[in-house]
């Protein structure tokens, strides 16, 4: 009795083991087919399905040939020499169909699993563009990434390399700097103005097309900017108009600060040569142009218009603070038009700006608005 139990015992561990044994191959082979994509998958079916009909055929081949050499041996007669090569051949046939429809039920379920799994992080969304419904599809899964500061979401890898081949990309730009007035034979030495109290600001947004299709040095950049011109006259001064001109005269009061500010909107265009290389997509197979990642340097100029001027003077008087705002056209040049350049690397330049319209449109010595400072092209 005792030994009936032990050979069972021993009968069941073993079962057990021989099934956590197969129940293990399984989730590793489970495992390994989901590490699969699904096109891999698809292509180690289409293999098995090829080498299933070789080896078969290469059977049949063999049989045959033994057939044959029976023939040969006066073994069989030549009516059975063709019924048995007929019947072989049905029997290759079969096992081929059988083979290949087990194959065909492999794809089924994976196409089937596509179906019922992926679809699962697809979405859409429904717009109205020109009065008609539009629906857009895109997948939840896609691995979205961020470059800062450029302000660029990327979906995936191949989104950002189909977005960097193109020739036309867009920039915001913003700059800074020093400001002044170079007057008709003076110099920025005997300037009227503060050198560090005048600045400049300007904000815009441009874009860049490449002019070579398979070199990267030429581009033509073109956009739309503000400008902030300001300038802070020195010895207690601000500007006074009249009738037609427009000077520098000494307050009555002791100012604190005495600012005219000039808002353009000007339209810029450069010819700019970026020095950045070729780049490889990761896979290797796909070359692109990425602007902003080394030397680059423009010459051009720009047109506009001079959108709003204001002087703004605060002072004392009886002891209360006084901030006086005074708008109007101070006789300034209604268009401006000049000359630009910059030179710097990836997304830094040195900028350079000159008004060839003066700012005072009648005085009867012409000034002309000069900005030195720092750009930056976020692309």
């Amino acid at each position: 009795m005792n030994k009936i139990i032990f050979y069972t015992l021993i009968l069941m561990l073993s079962i057990t083991v021989k099934a956590l044994s197969q129940t293990n191959t399984q989730i590793k082979n489970n495992k390994k087919n989901k590490d699969l994509t699904f096109e891999k998958q698809i292509e180690n079916i289409a293999t098995s399905i090829e080498f299933t009909i070789f080896r078969e055929k290469n059977e049949l081949k063999m049989k045959i040939d033994s057939l044959e050499s029976d023939f040969i041996n006066k073994l069989i007669t030549a009516e059975e020499l063709n019924e048995k090569k007929i019947n072989q051949a049905e029997i290759t046939a079969k096992n081929i169909e059988i083979l290949i429809d087990l194959q065909r039920v492999k794809i089924d379920s994976l196409i089937q699993y596509k179906v019922n799994d992926e679809n699962t992080d697809i979405r859409f969304k429904m717009d109205t563009i020109n009065g008609k419904r539009t629906v857009t599809y895109f997948k939840n899964n896609d691995t979205r990434y961020y470059e800062i500061p450029e302000f660029k979401i990327y979906k995936n890898d191949i989104d950002r390399e189909n977005r960097l081949s193109k020739r036309t990309t867009s920039q915001f730009i913003f700059a800074m700097g020093l400001n002044n007035l170079i007057t008709q034979g003076e110099n920025l030495e005997n300037s009227d103005y503060r050198v560090w109290g005048s600045h400049f600001y300007e904000w815009g947004l441009t874009y860049n097309s490449r002019i070579l299709k398979n070199a990267n040095l030429l581009h033509a950049k073109y956009g739309f900017s503000v400008m902030y011109n300001n300038l802070r006259p020195t010895n207690n001064q601000l500007f006074v108009k009249n009738d037609n001109q427009t000077n520098l005269e000494n307050s009555l009061y002791d100012l604190s600060e005495s600012r005219l500010r000039n808002v353009q909107l000007v339209f810029p265009i450069h010819l700019e040569f970026d020095f950045s290389p070729k780049k490889q997509s990761k896979d290797g197979k796909k070359s692109y142009f990425k602007t902003h990642e080394s030397i680059r340097m423009g010459f051009g100029g720009y047109g506009g218009f001079n959108i709003k001027s204001k002087q703004i003077t605060k002072y004392k008087l009886d002891g209360d603070r006084v901030k006086d705002k005074q708008k109007g056209d101070f006789n300034t040049s209604d268009f401006v038009y000049g000359l630009s350049t910059y030179i710097g690397y990836k997304q830094t330049s040195l900028y350079v700006k000159y008004d060839i319209n003066p700012l005072f449109k009648n005085n009867t010595i012409d000034q002309n608005n000069v900005s030195l400072g720092v750009r930056f092209d976020f692309n």
